[in-house]
């Protein structure tokens, strides 16, 4: 279930305590990122790389070890006819990017704050000039520092290069499931900018480096903007009736009992429940 809600600038500057003179002091040094950013055409289907099928179609540079969990996922995941799995954990960087819901992006003079509507995930951007510190407290959305810069010389700032580190998993690139290291060690590096033929185009040149692959992995994501768009609230486990247990997937039907969701599933194990058969 949508219901409506409203991100406004002002309400974040005052919670975090910024004043309203630093920000007007500042906004013109950045680009107008005003509105809301959506994916066009995007679904729970979408590939990682727009500009290729989805599945074994990205041709993704995955290590042998990880092309053949890769292959199995597919597999699985045929037989079953459900694809992924549902859940309602988010779903990490690089895939938080792929921007299922609307975003808003808010440039600030230490942070840039990239607020995303699904699974409320919210990305806080450091461009204070600090380093990555000697430990990370792991999170989907990981740890992210970056730059501005201005890359055509006219003295504005338009680019926004990013590296976030500090993630945790599971994690994939998409819902095909393409997977990313159990090791976590992942790297992303990010070129966000505005088109300069299109005020209203956004790109994200997604750069990852993870030990699943064979080299870093680079695509390019884009979103259309929206000045005067309603902001919903997405609700993940609101109406959601499917259940993972281990490495299999059930369903609850309408009168509330534990379903398979494929010919042959096994049930579940019940060794906790002492009225078990």
């Amino acid at each position: 279930m949508l219901k409506r809600w409203s991100i406004a600038a002002a309400t974040l500057v005052v919670a975090l305590g910024v004043t309203v003179g630093a920000r007007a002091h500042d906004e013109g040094q950045y680009p107008d990122l005003k509105g809301q950013w959506v994916t066009p055409g995007i679904n729970k289907d979408s590939p990682w790389d727009p500009g290729k099928p989805a599945g074994a179609g990205q041709q993704a540079p995955l290590t042998p070890e990880y092309k053949a969990i890769f292959e199995t996922t597919l597999k699985k995941r045929a037989e079953s006819g459900l694809g992924e799995p549902p859940s309602c954990i988010p779903p990490g960087m690089p895939r938080t990017m792929m921007v299922y819901e609307p975003m808003e992006i808010i440039a600030m003079p230490d942070t840039t704050y990239i607020m995303l509507s699904y699974m409320g995930e919210f990305r806080r951007i450091y461009t204070d000039g600090r380093k990555f510190p000697d430990e990370l407290e792991p999170s989907y959305a990981g740890y992210s520092i970056g730059k501005w810069e201005d890359t055509d010389g006219d003295g504005r700032l338009d680019t926004l290069a990013v590296e976030t580190r500090g993630m945790k998993g599971n994690r994939s690139f998409d819902s095909s499931g393409i997977p990313l290291h159990k090791d976590n060690e992942t790297v992303v590096k990010e070129r966000i900018w505005i088109d300069k033929a299109d005020a209203n185009l956004l790109h994200d040149e997604v750069t990852t480096i993870d030990n699943a692959l064979t080299r870093p992995w680079t695509v390019t994501r884009d979103y259309r903007r929206d000045r005067e768009a309603e902001w919903n609230e997405y609700v993940c486990s609101e109406e959601n009736r499917m259940v993972t247990i281990g490495d299999e997937t059930y369903s609850v039907s309408e009168d509330g009992y534990l379903t398979p969701t494929r010919k042959g599933q096994p049930a579940p194990d019940l060794r906790y429940f002492p009225n078990r058969k």
